[in-house]
């Protein structure tokens, strides 16, 4: 896995920079509730994503939160004194403190399940009844754009994903969540080019190719010899998933208790 106190100085830069974070948080934003007050953003990175949530919604006071100490330090930069440094299986939040808890580009990284389901299920356990959590799912099949690239790295070894929609739905359902929706967003600047392709196998992005592995060098060597290595090939669409708090039990006449939120 990726160093991303390292990664931080050049991680927007790499990964589409502002106009990826404005599709981002617009699809997020799209499947929050208007009328939502709060917002943590678990795993905000450089929290270029996070500001742009805040500055999209009007009254919706958004809290980062990030593990790695370089990448809260650039996000509180972006947005100074409402970024945490904390680990997502353990957040440092109430019962119920969030209208609204965001993961977005996080659970593809968790490698062991439990550590997954952890984070889904503190996720749900600051939210509030009637609140909404939004996670990105299937993060490495997006980058599969049929180009040639793409046949190029089909016969990479391989690791099970763990952000499948099944996965993080069967999660999300554990904690006591239910589906509310769904939406995609294209990763505006993060088509690869051969070249771009071989420096993410250099440093270490795709996962089960590290460096100094015995297939990095042949790999590289089938990138190298695509046609236009300068040339991005098309943008990723990423999915957006997002699951509700129930309201605690029925009225007697069998209709579910008002919450804060209208249904969307």
């Amino acid at each position: 896995m990726l160093d991303y106190d390292e990664e931080a100085e050049r991680y927007d830069a790499w990964r589409g920079g502002e106009p990826r974070a404005a599709a981002a948080a617009e699809g997020v934003l799209g499947l929050v509730p208007d009328r939502a007050r709060s917002l943590l953003d678990v795993a905000c990175g450089t929290g270029i994503v996070t500001r742009r949530l805040a500055a999209g919604r009007p009254g919706l006071r958004v809290t980062g939160l990030d593990r790695a100490p370089a990448m809260v330090r650039h996000a509180a930069d972006r947005m100074p004194g409402t970024v945490v440094l904390a680990d997502g299986r353990r957040l440092p939040f109430r019962d119920g403190e969030f209208d609204a808890v965001t993961s977005v580009w996080l659970l593809h990284l968790v490698e062991d399940a439990g550590d997954a389901r952890r984070i889904v299920a503190e996720c749900a356990r600051v939210l509030r009844p009637g609140g909404t959590y939004v996670t990105t799912v299937d993060k490495g099949a997006s980058h599969n754009v049929g180009s040639d690239i793409d046949v190029v790295l089909a016969s990479r070894p391989q690791r099970p994903a763990s952000d499948t929609a099944a996965l993080v739905a069967s999660y999300a359902v554990e904690a006591g969540l239910v589906p509310a929706g769904q939406a995609r967003f294209t990763g505006r600047g993060q088509g690869r080019s051969p070249r771009r392709a071989i420096a993410d196998l250099r440093r270490g992005w795709f996962v089960t190719l590290p460096p100094g592995h015995p297939r990095a060098d042949e790999f590289a060597d089938r990138l190298a010899a695509l046609p236009d290595q300068d040339r991005p090939r098309p943008d990723p669409a990423f999915t957006l998933r997002a699951f509700r708090k129930p309201l605690p039990g029925p009225l007697p006449d069998g209709k579910p208790l008002p919450g804060p939120f209208p249904d969307r």
